[in-house]
């Protein structure tokens, strides 16, 4: 019995970077409004793809909007402070998140600012924007 791989393209995303859900759906999935992730945007901490002018969102964004609500409603801190403290720790440090869920984590979010002041996703290595 022979088992078929499939294989990707070069350059294609991995299935929890792949953005398939619009902004309704993300919504529910977090069960939040879609005004709060637009405010997120907005904020500077997510940064959604677009397709055809409408944002989509990858399972890694939701996982990490997740952890963001985590941080703003367990933690008490607000957006401020939560863009201030993703300057100098990555999220995992800020949640105290344990190894065996850090190493899993599929929102892995570092913005701590580099030699060049680059912010980049762990996860995907993606440029992320700062406001």
């Amino acid at each position: 019995m022979t088992q078929r791989r499939t294989r990707r393209k070069r350059g294609a995303l991995p299935d929890r970077l792949l953005p398939v859900y619009p902004i309704g759906v993300a919504a529910k999935l977090l069960d939040i409004h879609p005004r709060t992730l637009r405010l997120y945007e907005a904020e500077g901490l997510l940064s959604p793809h677009y397709k055809g002018g409408r944002r989509i969102f990858s399972q890694s964004d939701i996982q990490w909007v997740s952890c963001l609500r985590s941080i703003i409603h367990d933690e008490g801190i607000s957006i401020p402070g939560i863009k201030r403290l993703l300057k100098y720790e990555p999220c995992w440090m800020i949640l105290n998140c344990p190894r065996e869920v850090y190493e899993t984590c599929e929102a892995k979010v570092d913005r701590t600012e580099g030699p060049f002041g680059n912010l980049l996703c762990q996860g995907c290595g993606q440029k992320l924007v700062e406001k």
